[in-house]
């Protein structure tokens, strides 16, 4: 059975192109995002790992780290990691972890535990390997995403679910459909109707079960 939302996400050490690294050390009390690779320099993953570097403070400034993962030699790695800077032109300054004996793949139930490791493996067979895990300071898992060999990923959107999932833990309001930061909220069970007007100074029921109130400005 694979991971599912609200599980504990499993603990593991690796070696990484920023040494060697323990994955709950490493992230703290904060907020953790995983993104794993079926090989290293493969087209669509290289434009994903390019990508991110440049989206560093965004996923800090939401007290969010990020860490890759692919199922090749660390040695690799930083070969990789030349081509990647060269495309992202910039430097990448998240760590990304090796996982040659596909231990942390299979821990994460990405692959099967009777997959056999090896160079010769070819990436389409670690297609499964293209997940997307964001993990709370709880090491819960709070957020999974997988996504087919050929389809980048949208970071864009993993912000906006960590926006989300972030909101939630902090303030006990849900998004709906198509949220963006600023866009109305829906008010959860855990808020009542009075918390509701202090907090919000109004609200919409729109459903007898659907609450929804325009976010405060900051300050």
């Amino acid at each position: 059975m694979g991971l599912r939302l609200g599980d504990v996400a499993p603990d593991f050490t690796a070696e990484t192109t920023e040494g060697a690294l323990n994955f709950y050390e490493w992230m703290g009390d904060g907020y953790a995002v995983l993104f794993s690779h079926p090989r290293d320099f493969t087209p669509v993953c290289t434009t994903e790992l390019a990508a991110m570097a440049g989206l560093m403070e965004a996923f800090a400034q939401r007290r969010a780290k990020v860490i890759g993962i692919s199922v090749d030699p660390v040695d690799d790695h930083y070969r990789w990691k030349r081509d990647i800077e060269r495309l992202a032109q910039q430097p990448v300054t998240y760590p990304i972890a090796a996982d040659p004996q596909m231990k942390v793949a299979k821990l994460y139930r990405m692959l099967p535990i009777g997959e056999k490791p090896g160079p010769a493996r070819a990436p389409s067979q670690n297609a499964t390997v293209r997940a997307v895990y964001v993990v709370g300071p709880d090491k819960r898992i709070k957020l999974i995403l997988c996504y087919p060999m050929t389809t980048g990923r949208n970071f864009a959107e993993i912000l906006r679910a960590l926006d989300s999932i972030r909101l939630m833990a902090e303030e006990q309001v849900a998004t709906p459909a198509n949220w963006w930061p600023g866009d109305e909220v829906i008010l959860t069970n855990a808020i009542s109707d009075a918390d509701a007007a202090a907090r919000y100074g109004t609200f919409e029921r729109k459903l007898p079960y659907l609450r929804m109130a325009r976010p405060r400005a900051p300050g």
